[in-house]
């Protein structure tokens, strides 16, 4: 009887150390799982496409792995290999795609300089064109192996649970697919709450560390039925010293791989819970002003030597046709440039939206700034801190119906977004969402909109100005303007007025109050486009859930920047 009840306790005992190792590999293999969905999108370019084609290639895989794990002759010891392998390529697989990314974007410049080739010269094609398509698919070449090893689990752990056991357990599968999807669940909770956070290397190593520790303890708890294990643990302590040199110096590394992709030297690089976020530095000579860049997910936002065109064009021509300018919302813009802008006109008050807290942190004046942040801040002019701006940190697709709850009226609106790039951004160019700002307008307001480059993505930007059309402005009208640093960019302007913003700029003698470099006559003269421009019939407007827009403005970057770029 003794025996019996001993024999039971045994036998719980490994039921709840397997099943415990099994949650916590699925929560590590989600994490895998997103870590390089999330990263493939932020080096391949285009984010959607990235993500779901990374969670497919790996959910394929991992079948694979399930199917190749009956050819593992030892459970016990397989397993053991297993997580080490697992670690170590989770360890070190963003290390190795930056690097290999980053050295295939500089070979044409290092072939160029060793054969002092002029720039118009630079080898592009050809051999180097494939290299450089090859490395921008090594996060899916790491997705594979890591899906096809993560497969593997739950074939071998089962399998060494019925050896526990001397016999065919009947709900053995199903034991260890529940503990598997909870992990799951906990590996998914994590992500959101803690990892998206953290710098991603810190985030790959913290959960590769998680993997190694469940491998050794499967591995010292059952080293008897282990051959080989001297060898094992030789290699888990070796995985365990590379997890913390990469979480001490792989920031670094990372950040040097990432300077190579950036013509200018990066001062900073940062992930928020919603993206990365770089600024670089161009040290102009001694005496002068360095330039500055400022990028989201490796897309330049603004350069500071030429934002000041972006933004007057984006405020100017709204405010200063607006009946009054005394209540102002501004949606996204957490750099506080656009809100510099509106901030010259004087309103009463002003309210900012924006759904990355760390972004409107960074460019608010703090004490002891680095002398970046510092430049920064001095160039939106300490906006964020004026004490008639309310900065709400929120999704504005629904912050806006906050307002609308509150009865809040504005007399001008300006939308200053990211392009429609995604599908979570593709509607907040939606009739729907500028049918609800229409409702936040004084009987005499204005609605400004970024539109993207009607040069490289004329359809995106014709079905912006159609689709506010049809949310019910009085007039709409698109106008455009060059940017250095972007080439022809466009916005739209829809008012509630009775007549046109363009008549009303014409009616005025200048733009008051003035700007150093945006004249009256420059901005009526933006309004002006190619004759036959407007003319295609195929543009469609964006309603909600369509993802119209985002799929113009992806069909035109791909066509216009390759395959992978949006």
């Amino acid at each position: 009887m003794r025996t019996t009840e001993t024999s039971s306790r045994q036998l719980l005992v490994h039921d709840v150390l397997l099943i415990s190792i099994m949650g916590v590999l699925a929560a590590c293999g989600l994490i895998y799982e997103y870590l390089l969905s999330h990263y493939a999108g932020r080096v391949i370019g285009a984010i959607e496409t990235a993500i779901y084609t990374m969670i497919g290639l790996m959910i394929v895989s991992m079948g694979l792995g399930a199917l190749a794990a009956k050819l593992v002759k030892d459970p016990f010891t397989g397993f053991a290999w297993l997580e080490a392998l697992i670690a170590i390529c989770g360890v070190s697989c963003i290390l190795i795609i930056a690097t290999v990314v980053s050295f295939s974007a500089v070979l044409p410049k290092v072939i160029a300089e060793i054969f002092s080739l002029p720039p118009d010269l630079v080898p592009e094609g050809g051999l180097i064109s494939l290299l450089h398509e090859l490395a921008m698919l090594t996060p899916y070449f790491f997705g594979v192996l890591i899906g096809f090893l993560i497969g593997m689990e739950i074939p071998l752990i089962a399998r060494v649970r019925e050896h526990i056991y001397g016999q065919h357990l009947e709900h053995n599968v199903g034991t260890i697919y529940g503990a598997d999807y909870i992990g799951a669940g906990v590996g998914a909770a994590l992500w959101v709450s803690i990892m998206l956070s953290l710098e991603i290397t810190e985030a790959a190593v913290l959960t590769a560390i998680a993997n190694l520790v469940a491998g050794i303890i499967f591995l010292i708890y059952y080293w008897i039925n282990i051959a080989g294990r001297g060898l094992l643990l030789g290699v888990h302590g070796m995985v365990l010293v590379l997890a913390l040199a990469v979480y001490q110096f792989g920031s670094d590394w990372i950040m040097r791989m990432t300077d190579l992709l950036y013509e200018d030297p990066v001062v900073y690089s940062s992930s928020s819970r919603y993206q990365n976020l770089t600024i670089t530095e161009r040290y102009l000579g001694s005496g002068r002003v360095p330039v500055y860049g400022f990028y989201i997910n490796g897309r330049l936002q603004f350069s500071s030597n030429d934002e000041h065109i972006y933004h007057s064009m984006l405020v100017y021509p709204a405010m200063s046709v607006a009946d009054h300018q005394s209540n102002v919302l501004i949606i996204g813009g957490g750099d506080g440039l656009a809100l510099r802008d509106v901030l010259d006109f004087a309103p009463k008050s002003v309210t900012l939206i924006d759904l990355d807290r760390e972004l409107v942190e960074f460019f608010s004046p703090t004490l002891d700034m680095e002398y970046y942040r510092d430049a920064l801040v001095q160039l939106n002019k300490e906006s964020l801190a004026d004490s008639r701006v309310e900065i709400v940190i929120g999704d504005a697709f629904t912050e806006v119906d906050n307002l609308r709850h509150q009865d809040t009226i504005f007399d001008a609106i300006i939308v200053d977004l990211p392009d429609p790039s995604h599908p979570d951004l593709d509607r907040l160019y939606s009739s729907y969402f500028y049918q609800r700002l229409h409702g936040l307008l004084s009987a005499n307001g204005v609605l400004a909109v970024q539109s993207t480059s009607p040069y490289h993505a004329k359809k995106a930007f014709i079905s912006i100005g159609r689709t506010i059309s049809a949310a019910g402005f009085s007039h709409v009208e698109q106008y455009r303007q060059n940017i250095p640093s972007f080439g022809e960019w466009g916005w739209t302007v829809g008012s509630k007025q009775k007549i046109s913003v363009r008549q009303r700029l014409q009616m005025m003698e200048s733009l008051t109050p003035e700007h150093s470099w945006l004249t009256r006559d420059l901005a009526i003269a933006a309004f002006e486009f190619p004759k036959g421009f407007f003319q295609d019939e195929d543009v469609r407007i964006n309603t909600l859930g369509t993802n119209q827009i985002y799929q113009y403005h992806s069909e035109a970057w791909k066509s216009e920047l390759g395959l992978y770029l949006d």
